[in-house]
């Protein structure tokens, strides 16, 4: 038997019945999949659609749209088209109204299998944002063809309002036109050419969501904000054991600590060193130098402070993730056998995740309500959806994220940044929600 949707799911879901292109922008754990299996459901039964494509995230591919076909849309046959060449074949070959693959293929999609469709959905639609792109330029051709076009994204405009044009235009042209040049030109205005740097003109933000609100459906927070418990974040600041390497590194773009010579090369070099040596090591050319362990230390007072309780880490570099290993003898990665299936049974006491590997569709929510960044992406996108993983609905307990930030680092304006971001994502979200109240 079907699981149920809440009315405003159904309202989502209807909006996509009624449309052959349009978007849903809803918050993570708004339950988008199951909005769009069962619109996708109801499409085939009406005869709308044959088949349906499903381009998502790989882990998402993998673990998620499978799992939720079954509670939600129990009458569709899902191939999940993930692997080697020959198994990704034989999952488009298989008897099935919907495929599932993962972005990460679309170089190796031929027009022969992508042919056999004539609905499409893009899950974590941002993901399409670069229109100069290799996997963009290939997907606007092999799915030329296909009439039926959904998008779903929980952040439509993470870093920008020049983002929504990728998304826009692989849904449907007519939005925002097939320019990229013309659109930037009507709505922004360039800062520096030479590193095609541009900014939103006056009144650009209004203009650009009251032409994409017909296509869009804005899941609104007052419906969706009271279903989840709390979401608590937490700053968490520390010192540097040492903090010469840092001062020096930063004022001369070098520094020598024990055997390793750190070099910044040019300014986005020294953006990433600097970001390192916040968290108390820096990578060289012969290895790694390891000054503080700060962070690791107050990760484990979190730890303990919270009576051991399954905790979700984040890490952004690799020698992160080799120190947290070294320092948590319990600790685990999405690699692990099964590590999602034990996470939510909550037999894994550490979870270590990157944003790029877990921050789109997984449903953690049920192993645990902490989580710790041990430093951060400079993408909003990857932090709400990280953070999602956990806030989200089947969530029971209030959530805590905690935020470990460096004093006198960069760190204190990459989480400025992020904030910033949030403000332009907000903002863009009340046109739209405007827009909609109006029509």
């Amino acid at each position: 038997m079907a699981f149920k949707l809440r009315p405003y799911q159904e309202d989502a879901a209807d909006f996509l019945f009624e449309r052959d292109r349009a978007m849903v922008l809803a918050p993570m754990g708004a339950g988008k999949t199951a909005i769009t299996l069962t619109a996708m459901e109801d499409m085939l039964a009406d005869g709308a659609v044959k088949r349906w494509l499903v381009l998502a995230p790989k882990r998402v591919a993998q673990h998620v749209w499978v799992q939720e076909a079954a509670k939600w849309a129990p009458s569709l046959k899902v191939s999940v088209a993930v692997g080697t060449y020959a198994q990704r074949l034989a999952a488009f070959n298989q008897d099935a109204n919907v495929v599932v693959t993962n972005y990460d293929s679309v170089g190796t999609l031929t027009v022969h299998e992508v042919g056999q469709f004539d609905g499409i959905v893009f899950d974590e639609l941002t993901r399409l944002k670069n229109t100069s792109g290799i996997r963009f330029k290939a997907l606007d051709r092999l799915t030329a063809h296909i009439g039926v076009r959904w998008g779903l994204t929980g952040s439509f405009t993470s870093n920008g309002l020049e983002d929504v044009f990728g998304q826009c235009k692989i849904i449907d042209q007519k939005l925002l036109g097939k320019s990229k040049t013309k659109f930037l030109n009507e709505y922004f205005y360039c800062i520096d050419r030479d590193t095609s740097q541009w900014e939103p003109a006056t009144g650009s933000l209004d203009k650009v969501m009251a032409r994409v609100r017909p296509a869009t459906y804005v899941l609104e927070p007052g419906e969706y904000a009271d279903k989840l418990p709390p979401l608590n974040t937490v700053e968490m600041p520390c010192d540097l054991h040492q903090r010469g390497p840092y001062e020096e590194l930063k004022a001369t773009m070098t520094t020598l600590y024990e055997t390793h010579e750190i070099v910044a090369t040019n300014a986005a070099a020294l953006t990433s060193k600097l970001q390192q040596s916040a968290c108390g090591f820096a990578y060289s050319d012969t290895g790694t130098a390891v000054f503080s362990h700060h962070k690791i230390n107050l990760l484990s007072a979190i730890l303990e402070g919270n009576q051991r309780a399954p905790t979700i880490v984040v890490y952004n570099f690799k020698a992160e993730l080799e120190l947290l290993l070294t320092s948590l003898p319990k600790a685990e990665t999405l690699d692990a056998p099964d590590a999602i299936e034990r996470w939510n049974k909550g037999e894994i006491e550490v979870l270590l995740i990157h944003p790029q590997s877990a921050g789109h569709g997984l449903n953690l929510q049920a192993g645990g309500h902490h989580i710790v960044w041990m430093s951060l992406p400079w993408s909003l996108e990857l932090y709400e959806q990280t953070v999602g993983r956990l806030h989200r609905g089947g969530q029971t307990q209030p959530v805590w994220n905690y935020v470990l930030l460096t004093n006198g680092t960069i760190e204190a304006r990459m989480w400025a940044a992020l904030r910033d971001k949030r403000t332009i994502s907000d903002l863009a979200i009340e046109e739209l929600k405007t827009c909609r109240l109006e029509a």
